[in-house]
């Protein structure tokens, strides 16, 4: 129920820009769709967390991004279509409402044929009464400070626009490229975490952080290569990131689990990217280098976490 609520209120908003009359009510709205989203989210994770235990959690979390890349790429185009037809934006806001109307529908249709999803698990339900366990909060450190040193796509965009290294038009091909590779990344990561565990993030983490400095120091191949690593990275924060928090907690905590991560990671995300804005004008190379050291502290945590799982019980 709680991720119906979510999914109801975020659909609902989008195409409900149609009928906004001024900023305020567009702003409103667009809070709503985040709202929304914030509260479908933890939910939504630990299902497929249930599901990936049939076929591989890395593989459901993937195969969830994969499809949320797909339709980022959608649904501006049938934004882009309905203006070069028509030029009207409140027509190519409420065009978006069939896409929300059939994803409601699936959702119901999902309700009714999986009921109880936790019975997908295949195992007994863990009743333990203890908290989160030592390796999830260290797990929940690495996170958040690879979130902080990942810079907000707007902000790298306009940087690409303010030191003129590719022209206007090229920047939104740039993030359809983007959003592309994550896509296709995490069909491809997700199942190697399936095969390789936790200790696939070490080198992810390692090579995405290369983005910053290509993205905001190179000419147009250097920052086209950087923007293909942020876009590995998102690929990999939205689904091996979290598919890992099923391995750590158990099922009757696992809600909690991923409200808590989802919190930290989006708040993580927040700071860091407004602080990178802050540095932008002030001390540009210290922006670059934040995001690197934030990106490779994360690493020493991440291979105490692999070795906490690695040890026996």
């Amino acid at each position: 129920p709680i991720a119906i609520v979510g999914y109801v209120v975020q659909m609902a908003a989008v195409p409900a820009l149609a009928l906004a009359g001024s900023w305020p009510a567009a702003a409103m709205l667009i809070l709503l769709e985040r709202i929304g989203k914030a509260t479908r989210n933890p939910p939504k994770d630990v299902m497929l967390s249930h599901a990936g235990r049939e076929i591989g959690v890395g593989w459901a979390f993937g195969l969830h991004e994969a499809l949320d890349q797909l339709g980022a790429l959608a649904g501006p185009l049938v934004i882009a279509l309905v203006l070069l037809l028509q030029n009207d934006y409140r027509l190519a806001f409420a065009s978006l409402a069939v896409p929300a109307a059939i994803t409601l529908v699936v959702l119901a249709l999902a309700r009714l044929q999986y009921p109880h999803p936790e019975e997908l698990e295949g195992r007994p339900v863990d009743v333990r009464t203890e908290g989160l366990p030592r390796t999830f909060w260290l797990y929940l450190a690495a996170a958040s400070l690879v979130a902080a040193g990942f810079a907000d796509f707007p902000l790298i965009a306009f940087h690409l626009q303010q030191a003129a290294v590719v022209a206007a038009p090229v920047v939104p091909v740039l993030y359809a490229v983007a959003m592309g590779v994550g896509g296709l990344g995490a069909l491809v990561l997700g199942r190697m975490f399936d095969r390789t565990g936790i200790r696939i993030l070490v080198p992810l983490t390692v090579v995405s952080a290369a983005y910053a400095p290509l993205a905001f120091l190179g000419g147009p191949a250097a920052a086209a290569l950087g923007i293909v690593l942020w876009g590995v990275g998102l690929g990999v924060h939205e689904s091996i990131v979290p598919a890992a928090v099923a391995l750590m907690a158990p099922v009757h905590r696992r809600a909690s689990a991923y409200g808590l991560f989802t919190a930290a990671f989006g708040i993580s995300w927040f700071v860091g990217s407004a602080l990178m804005g802050l540095l932008y004008d002030v001390a540009f190379p210290v922006l670059i280098a934040f995001a690197v050291v934030a990106e490779l502290a994360a690493v020493p945590l991440l291979l105490r976490v692999r070795s906490l799982m690695a040890a026996p019980a």
